[in-house]
């Protein structure tokens, strides 16, 4: 048996205070129980919350961060970013996703990261072919996941079309390709590997490279439990095409041919019609966004104030990476409902009035639902995974617990996690992640190849 005595820790009815946590040796969460006293020979912490969940990573993007930063000779938009990934990507082998994939990982749980969702959609080799193991480099992401020990939810991707009305895939494409055979091959492929700590889904890319035909196809065949994670709506082009093809918007033409409920995350969906909004949240689904991401992209704003007014539930992803910091996303999730709104203190209800809280909560819930793991706080039954926070730092010295999410989600650029329980394993303590100078020598040498091999 494994335990910590917690000052004050974050449950789900809020900040508690002298809360004892167990945890067996399964890394499953035995007994959090509050007011209680310390018992002998248990160590104690100040300020200790749940992980959060990352639930949209493409984890090789990890490794080209900051390379796309230079203007080109017209606008650029997603679409001239995409193409400079698809080269970037054409070069990328197993052993380099491995590699990427631990630096990631290890960063995220740093940052407050302890579990991540893997949109996962390299497949294929380099001539577009499939591998011998048709789950090669996905086995070789759930490897890293375990060597950084970071719970994942592996999302195999069917990518099939360019574009609306099943045009062919671009030969920069052929890395991606699969169909809905392929998909449950991989699927099936790596069943051996779920666990505590892992689980399979699946993920449509999007109703550009996917057709609803295909969809029902693979979930037909896929356990009814298992999350599907799906991009949607993350453009006005998106929008556009998807009315010329199919005289819906994209997240009405999704509802309407595909039965959406609660496993279902429909990553970005920023440009929603007041209709969509009310039928997004109605349904169940979580709708994943990852702020700092589609600012970097151009995307536009998710409609949040008339989302979370429905009802509608929410979880934050770092996507292509840019960031790998939980706070940095919801800091800039609640700053661009300021900046539309020109006001300030939008995520919040009647019942939670303080935003940290508010946002921390909510992409917590949201986010276990998407992860389909028993992950979202600290419960007992769920998994032991906590964040110790730094509560001697200035900004969160002396504070009342209530005060504590605000301070550590809006004030200053320091991180504040200190240690990270992942699954009942310590993985961060004092900041430093337990394998860090390994796993950063490594994708350093990852990435002197790639850069070589972009010059």
């Amino acid at each position: 048996m494994n335990a910590l005595f917690a000052r004050h820790a974050l449950l789900p009815e809020g900040w508690r205070r002298d809360v004892h946590i167990e945890w067996n040796i399964d890394g499953d969460l035995l007994a959090v129980t509050p007011d209680t006293v310390q018992p002998p020979g248990v160590p104690a912490a100040g300020l200790v919350m749940p992980g959060m969940v990352n639930l949209h990573s493409h984890a090789f993007q990890r490794a080209l961060g900051g390379l796309t930063e230079t203007a080109g000779e017209g606008p650029d938009s997603f679409w001239t970013w995409r193409d400079l990934m698809y080269r970037f990507a054409r070069n990328i082998t197993p052993e380099h996703i491995e590699a990427i994939a631990a630096q990631l990982f290890s960063e995220c749980l740093r940052h407050g990261y302890t579990s991540v969702c893997e949109f996962h959609y390299v497949q294929r080799d380099q001539q577009g072919a499939m591998y011998a193991r048709p789950g090669e480099t996905a086995e070789r992401v759930v490897a890293a996941s375990k060597a950084a020990g970071i719970g994942i939810t592996m999302l195999p991707v069917l990518y099939s079309y360019s574009g609306f009305g099943e045009q062919p895939l671009k030969p920069e494409q052929n890395r991606f390709r699969t169909d809905a055979a392929d998909v449950l091959r991989i699927i099936e492929s790596l069943e051996p590997l779920r666990d505590a700590q892992t689980e399979v889904g699946v993920a449509p890319h999007s109703l550009r490279a996917a057709s609803v035909g295909q969809v029902r196809e693979v979930l037909a065949s896929l356990p009814g439990s298992r999350p599907v994670h799906i991009h949607i709506a993350e453009q006005q082009a998106e929008v556009q095409q998807s009315l010329a093809q199919t005289g819906a918007r994209p997240v009405r033409y999704l509802m309407d041919n595909i039965d959406i409920d609660a496993r279902w995350c429909l990553v970005h969906a920023t440009h929603l019609d007041e209709g969509e909004i009310g039928a997004l949240a109605a349904s169940g689904a979580v709708a994943g966004l990852c702020p700092t991401t589609e600012a970097n992209l151009g995307d536009g704003l998710f409609p949040l104030e008339p989302f979370l007014k429905a009802g509608g539930r929410f979880g934050i992803g770092s996507d292509s990476h840019i960031s790998q910091s939980a706070v940095e996303e919801l800091r800039w999730l609640e700053y661009g409902q300021r900046l539309l709104h020109q006001r300030r203190n939008v995520a919040a209800s009647s019942t939670q009035r303080r935003v940290g809280d508010f946002l921390w909560q909510g992409a917590l819930q949201g986010g276990a639902l998407a992860a389909g793991r028993r992950v979202g706080s600290l419960s007992a039954g769920l998994r032991a995974d906590l964040l110790v926070l730094d509560s001697d730092h200035p900004n969160l010295d002396g504070l009342e617990p209530s005060d504590v999410l605000g301070s550590f989600v809006f004030c200053g650029n320091d991180n504040l996690v200190k240690d990270v329980l992942a699954g009942g394993r310590w993985v961060v303590r004092d900041g430093a992640h337990m394998a860090q100078d390994a796993i950063r020598q490594r994708y350093k040498r990852v990435l002197t190849e790639l850069r070589r091999l972009r010059s």
